[in-house]
């Protein structure tokens, strides 16, 4: 299905996200024909260029990502147009009402318009407003939709005032909170594995599991961006927002209908079940830490606090392991495990499904652990972990593997996590954007652990290209479980 003639218009379109996944993600959707000929993009921000100059600059950012070249090419660089003005000035915006008008008539979008606040979060309460002023907000003529980035707000209070701030200019079915995270094929696929399979439904309850544990890893450290994750860390940057989401579509009940309204409904009722945390249960369930130098992958790394744009003395987390616990019917008594880390190992996102040991006396001294991973990126896939006799004589059981990689489907047609949800948001789809109670949630479970950590959490410092500090180890160890190393790909032996 095609997406409704529109005009996207990229507030920040000089910036490095549009350049390295919006444009690349909308030019993919082109070249497979899941857009009209009748779109046009309208590059916005405060450098001054004109059309032929954004062009030339998305023309080359396409090339160098090894996108295309040729007669394709051109046919996407002539829907590109680029219109200069001062984001924070509303009589500024006054400039994109005869551009937009313009775009309409000539693409015949019906007014149709997505806005795109690729921006820093500062600007996320200004835009609207100014759009508003000009009523660029209204669906008079045409939809009107806002792609708000992440973080949406900074702790509890400041996400509650940029939503009353956005609400007084957009209408809830017109703003769509996006996460790349929930636009990944493996995260969709949870929820097709879980409802669609007799054999996984009936197990995914406290009775047959006895732990889950999700892994957000990251191999780089923060790169060039040492300034601005230094006011966000680990919990901000990845647990608040993707983590949290992947844990309640773990963990939600099947929706009645497959819509946005009754997925959403599912995933914040997980969210609102989570076990509230105490200062108490803070100190025995939660681990912060931060990457001193080390090695990976055979090259030297510096730490932390050796980072650009990081103060010597910062205290912010890198890492962070926290057990949690759902206060409901299904899940009563069975912990999650969440981390989160940059300078470990590997690069990979991932999630496990640890099913309780066989009752059996014979067979539960030496059977391995049956485990269900579910490999979100990198080389996405899924893998079945259970034991089998191993030849000769006895019962001794041995651990193998049933494993099946997105990769080896070879599908042109998979869409990235940007196509998917550029995608959605031009056909009104929000299913797989976070929905305003949701966030609340979120924030009102992070927020003790980010006053807990302001009071009295401790950061301890690990070496890069280890899975983190000792605590980590110990705070899963002492309830008798043990955190999965995995490596970068599925098909190895772990």
């Amino acid at each position: 299905m095609k997406a409704d003639n529109n005009c996207i218009v990229i507030f920040g379109a000089s910036g490095d996200l549009t350049h390295r996944k919006l444009i690349p993600a909308l030019y993919d959707l082109y070249k497979i024909g899941r857009l009209s000929e009748s779109f046009s993009v309208l590059g916005v921000s405060r450098t001054e260029l004109d059309d032929t100059q954004f062009r030339q600059k998305m023309r080359e950012a396409l090339i160098k990502h090894e996108k295309t070249s040729g007669e394709m090419l051109d046919k996407f660089c002539e829907h590109l147009y680029y219109q200069a003005l001062n984001t924070s000035d509303a009589l500024d915006y006054g400039k994109l009402v005869p551009r937009l008008d313009e775009l309409h008539d000539k693409y015949h979008t019906g007014g149709n318009t997505l806005y795109y606040l690729s921006t820093p979060p500062s600007l996320y309460p200004i835009i609207p407003e100014c759009l508003a002023a000009h009523g660029l907000n209204t669906e008079e003529f045409g939809w009107k939709r806002i792609i708000v980035e992440k973080p949406f707000g900074y702790d509890m209070k400041t996400a509650k005032e940029l939503d009353v701030q956005i609400h007084r200019f957009f209408e809830e079915h017109q703003i769509y909170r996006i996460d790349h995270y929930l636009g990944k094929e493996t995260v969709q696929n949870l929820l097709v594995l879980r409802f669609s399979n007799g054999l996984f439904e009936p197990l995914w309850n406290r009775n047959f599991i006895d732990y889950v544990e999700i892994t957000g890893a990251e191999s780089i450290g923060v790169e060039d961006r040492g300034g601005y994750y230094d006011g966000s860390g680990a919990m901000r940057d990845m647990f608040q927002n993707h983590l949290l989401q992947v844990l309640a579509m773990v963990a939600m009940e099947p929706p009645a209908i497959i819509n946005a309204d009754s997925m959403r409904d599912e995933v914040a009722k997980v969210l609102h079940c989570l076990h509230p945390l105490s200062d108490d249960d803070l100190k025995n369930n939660l681990v912060l830490g931060q990457y001193a130098k080390g090695t990976i992958d055979g090259s030297d790394v510096k730490g932390y606090l050796q980072e650009k744009g990081v103060p010597e003395d910062s205290n912010t987390e890198t890492y962070m392991a926290v057990r949690c616990q759902i206060d409901n019917w299904r899940w009563a008594g069975v912990p999650f495990y969440v981390r989160t880390g940059k300078r470990l190992p590997v690069r990979v996102t991932e999630v496990v499904i640890h099913f309780k040991t066989t009752p059996h006396p014979v067979f539960s001294q030496n059977a391995p652990d049956n485990k269900l991973i579910i490999r979100i990126q990198p080389d996405e896939g899924i893998s079945m972990r259970f034991g089998l006799k191993k030849p000769g004589a006895g019962f001794e059981s041995k651990e193998v593997s049933m494993d099946f990689r997105y990769a080896d489907l070879a599908s042109p047609s998979l869409l990235t996590a940007y196509e998917r949800l550029l995608l959605d948001a031009m056909k009104g789809d929000a299913t797989l954007f976070a929905r305003t109670d949701a966030v609340h949630a979120c924030w009102k479970f992070v927020q003790p652990i980010l006053d807990y950590k302001a009071a009295n959490g401790r950061v301890y410092e690990y070496e890069s290209g280890t899975w983190g500090p000792s605590e980590a180890d110990r705070l899963i160890a002492k309830h008798g479980k043990v955190w999965r190393k995995p490596s970068g790909l599925m098909k190895k032996k772990v």
